[in-house]
């Protein structure tokens, strides 16, 4: 197949652009190139922003597609501008979506594509479900070929996925635990979450490329496995040979006491402090034999692994540190007034 990634070198992406260039496919990928060293070979580039659309046509021509991937499109301007760009052009459009755009909390806990979108907590997921809205209505008006694709939280070699972390990544919660201080968990831990290495989603996604029955449908993409968010960071210290030092926080204390670029209210009471369970039986009728192999133990020992063979990724953040610190020790005096009132 001929097919055009926008994006194509980002967590979820990435895998995706290895497996279709191991397998023979007319790749293209669209992009700024601020990764072009690590695009296989074979692989056609088109170095662009895809905001400039007179750019993206002088590079593309007249040239037609059997599958259009977009994968940095998160506000409805970003689709509608796709729609113009690639409306009879492409055999089909694959969104990106979110599994964050279902309703927090559900009425269910088992998600499936047809769990209601809504979410009161995050503009993000807002955004996605807007966006998706969009191309139904192109797809019932005027037969646009979309395929909406809902991941949960993907993870890949080049970060370590947490719950509680600040902006510059989750590299300074490995590195309390590293010096033996407690890490922040939201809640008592014992909600429920999903998490799925990049090569696995890759097997998904491809089995959906050039698939008849894709056409004008939602698939989410998930492993079967759901770990508490205790056993999550279990996981993480076992991968680091330490012992783990849960402290746990009230998510909704943590959304008002952390500073707004933490973001903690969209993305822990508007998607991981939330217990959800995926039920993914349609994208395995789909695509048969689809499983994702990869437990997550094994996945994040083999983030820490590069991690700790990439010190460039080791990005620390001292603010978020302190940050921490301030938050326990403030709940440590809370608790003590109250204990010795």
């Amino acid at each position: 197949m001929k097919i055009l990634m926008i994006g194509g070198t980002g967590t979820i992406s990435s895998a995706i652009t290895r497996q279709l260039a191991e397998s023979g496919h007319d790749l293209w990928l669209l992009n700024r190139g601020n990764r072009r060293n690590e695009v296989p070979s074979g692989v056609t580039q088109v170095i662009a922003d895809i905001d400039d659309t007179a750019e993206v046509l002088r590079q593309i021509g007249d040239e037609q597609f059997d599958a259009v991937c977009e994968f940095i499109g998160f506000v409805p301007e970003q689709v509608q501008r796709d729609i113009r760009l690639f409306s009879g052009r492409t055999r089909q459009y694959v969104y990106i979506s979110s599994a964050s755009a279902y309703n927090k909390p559900a009425a269910n806990h088992v998600i499936t594509e047809g769990t209601t979108l809504a979410n009161p907590h995050w503009e993000y997921s807002r955004n996605k479900i807007a966006c998706e809205e969009l191309l139904m209505k192109a797809y019932r008006d005027d037969a646009f070929p979309v395929t909406i694709v809902r991941p949960s939280h993907t993870y890949c070699e080049r970060s370590v996925p947490v719950s509680v972390h600040g902006p510059k990544g989750s590299w300074q919660v490995l590195k309390r635990m590293l010096d033996g201080k407690p890490v922040i968990i939201q809640g008592d831990g014992s909600s429920l979450w999903t998490l799925t290495w990049n090569e696995d989603f890759a097997r998904g996604f491809i089995g959906l490329l050039g698939n008849p029955k894709t056409i004008g449908e939602a698939f989410q993409i998930m492993s079967d496995e759901q770990l508490s968010w205790t056993q999550v960071y279990q996981c993480v210290a076992n991968a680091l040979g330490v012992e783990l030092k849960p402290y746990y926080v009230s998510s909704a204390f943590l959304a008002k006491a952390a500073p707004s670029e933490y973001d903690f209210e969209g993305n822990l009471l508007g998607d991981k402090s939330v217990t959800v369970v995926f039920d993914c039986t349609k994208l395995k009728r789909a695509v048969p034999g689809f499983k994702a192999v990869v437990r997550f133990d094994e996945g994040v020992r083999r983030c820490v692994a590069y991690l700790k063979a990439h010190p460039e990724l080791q990005v620390e953040d001292p603010e978020f540190d302190a940050w921490c610190d301030r938050v326990i020790a403030a709940q440590e005096q809370a608790l003590g007034t109250i204990i010795h009132y």
